[in-house]
């Protein structure tokens, strides 16, 4: 798919949508020209049958011509079948496109774009704001050449009937034109208000449904109710102003087709009264102004799907111009046949500025060598693991594979020859099948099974009634932790990465079912270069080299009796811990 200029004016970021599905545009269109071609031909007919037909009594012709308009009315009618639901598919698949992009640039942002934006407002942004895009991109263009055609068609007929009456429509129609346009901004700017705070009220109910069964242990149902109704109720009011323009909107709109109504009656009478005009261009008058009032209903219509549209996509196109901050070499290089040595040169790193996390920090891993990273909490363990797949980009120094910098490969080759298994374990709402076969999407059942038994999980999965077809839950709620640490893991053995993270994946179980993990655990490493994070330091005495972080810098380095034996800070935290332990 071509990549769009998200730089250029919005509605022209819009139309570019329209390109991939311009058969239905077009059918769309010819449709909306055929029903304004009728519109227009109408009065014009009825004018012919007063004129010519009716006084001269040629009866059976009038006849003749009613059946013709009765059957171009039957056509209209299916003309406007053809642009309801055609249109409306049309408009269906520009926002699915639109939906479809904003989903892959989300894929593209890094952590720190997620870290700061919370769930509920990315999910509004993705559905809620989107929502009338079908609209604007059917009624839009479609409404816009109707009424456009009409109205111009009925303002050429009407002036070669009589100038002077087709002169006071002109000089009306000016005056409200600008008074709806000054409606129409305030009510973009009140649409563009109301979609800001209604994805604020979508990210304070999912949080509050989110947390629901802490509500329920903390017995706090009272508070989140308030807080679920300060939501509600700022949904009511968020409207408010929207609707007030709405009304401003709507109420110029409807004083302006009475009194153009009135203004036609009024000169057009005084005109017969000076005998410049008669009744049946009157009459012939009216039913233009009929026809030219519906479409100036319908922009009208259209005015406030173009308000609440142009709001969304704006909101769009603000999230498409934001730009990844891990950007990828123009050269970048597939990163394949990995060995896995490991080496940081001095790395730095700081979430906000001014503010480092770990300073100046140098590591050497050769391949296969399992190295434990420890310290005390807020130390920068977990920050350093998150800099070798790109999660975030170093501020100084470098990180190499192989001798290769991670920043001159691509990120997706890097974070495929990296398996990571954290503490907090997220299982899709899916089977067990699917959430193992995650790790890689195109194995096969027979290998899904054997990464099952190499996790130590096929027996559970197999007493299981639906066996691996088993329904998980939200976020792998009806398993145990235990469970749901061992299919992560079996994940990452159908993955197969060279180099292996695990990110205190085992200090939210108990001791016995970590000691079950554990083989797993030692399994999954053999042979892969393996970096691990642990507080509890009993589980990493056999790595072959223990790492000591405080403060954002390495303390201390060895083997567990070479740091044992030095009496430093680890033998510190060992010590305690034995203690705690009995």
């Amino acid at each position: 798919m071509n990549k769009k200029d998200y730089s250029k004016p919005i509605l022209l970021v819009f139309l570019s949508y329209f390109g991939a599905h311009k058969k239905l545009f077009i059918l769309d269109m010819v449709c909306a020209l055929a029903v304004a071609a009728i519109d227009v031909s109408f009065p014009l007919v009825s004018r012919h049958m007063m004129y010519e037909l009716l006084p001269e009594k040629l009866y059976q012709t009038v006849f003749t011509v009613g059946v013709i308009v009765v059957c171009a009315f039957l056509i209209r009618a299916l003309l406007n079948y053809t642009i309801t639901y055609f249109g409306h598919m049309f408009g269906i698949r520009v926002e699915a496109d639109i939906r479809q992009d904003l989903y892959r640039h989300f894929q593209e942002l890094d952590f720190d774009y997620f870290d700061k934006n919370r769930t509920g407002v990315l999910m509004n942004r993705l559905t809620g704001d989107l929502f009338e895009l079908t609209e604007l991109a059917h009624h839009g263009p479609e409404d816009l050449v109707i009424s456009t055609i009409t109205i111009t068609g009925a303002l050429i007929v009407m002036f070669s009937m009589e100038w002077r009456l087709a002169l006071v429509v002109v000089a009306i129609v000016p005056i409200f034109v600008i008074i709806l346009m000054l409606c129409k901004n305030s009510m973009m700017n009140a649409s563009g208000k109301v979609k800001q705070k209604m994805a604020g009220i979508n990210a304070d109910i999912e949080s509050t449904l989110s947390g629901m069964k802490t509500s329920k242990a903390f017995d706090n149902a009272a508070v989140d109710y308030a807080r679920f109704e300060r939501s509600n109720d700022m949904f009511k009011n968020s409207k408010g102003g929207y609707y007030k323009a709405m009304g401003r909107f709507n109420a110029c709109m409807e004083f302006f087709v009475c009194f153009l109504q009135i203004a036609v009656i009024l000169v057009g009478g005084w005109l017969i009264m000076g005998d410049r005009m008669n009744y049946i261009d009157l009459i012939t008058f009216n039913l233009y102004i009929t026809t030219f009032v519906t479409p100036v209903r319908k922009l009208a219509t259209m005015m406030e799907i173009f308000t609440n549209g142009m709001a969304g996509l704006k909101r769009f196109v603000e999230i498409m111009r934001i730009e990844p901050s891990i950007e990828e070499a123009p050269d970048a290089k597939e990163l394949g046949g990995v060995a896995g040595n490991l080496k940081l040169e001095d790395v730095v790193f700081s979430y906000k500025e001014n503010t480092e996390v770990l300073h100046g920090i140098s590591l050497d891993i050769k391949a296969g060598e399992s190295v434990a990273i420890v310290g005390h909490s807020g130390g920068g363990k977990s920050t350093l693991c998150q800099l070798i797949p790109r999660f975030y980009d170093v501020d100084g120094g470098n990180i190499c594979i192989d001798g290769m910098d991670i920043r001159s490969v691509t990120k997706s080759s890097l974070r495929r020859t990296i398996g990571i298994v954290q503490q907090d374990v997220f299982l899709f709402a899916d089977t067990i099948y699917e959430n193992i076969r995650y790790g890689r999407p195109d194995a096969t059942r027979e290998e899904v099974e054997a990464a099952a038994k190499m996790a130590e999980i096929y027996d559970d999965i197999m007493a299981m009634e639906d066996g691996f077809d088993t329904y998980v839950g939200e976020r792998g709620t009806l398993l145990s932790g235990g469970q749901k640490q061992r299919i992560s893991i079996a994940r990452i053995f159908l993955k197969n990465p060279q180099i292996l993270i695990l990110d205190e994946a085992t200090s939210a179980l108990d001791s016995v079912t970590e000691a079950a993990i554990q083989k797993a655990f030692n399994k999954l490493s053999e042979g892969r270069t393996t970096l691990i994070i642990a507080h509890r330091l009993a589980t990493i005495k056999n790595a072959d080299r223990i790492v000591v972080i405080e403060g954002g810098r390495i303390e201390e380095e060895g083997t567990h009796q070479q740091l044992i034996g030095a009496g430093g800070m680890y033998a510190q935290l060992y010590t305690t811990q034995s203690l705690t332990d009995i």
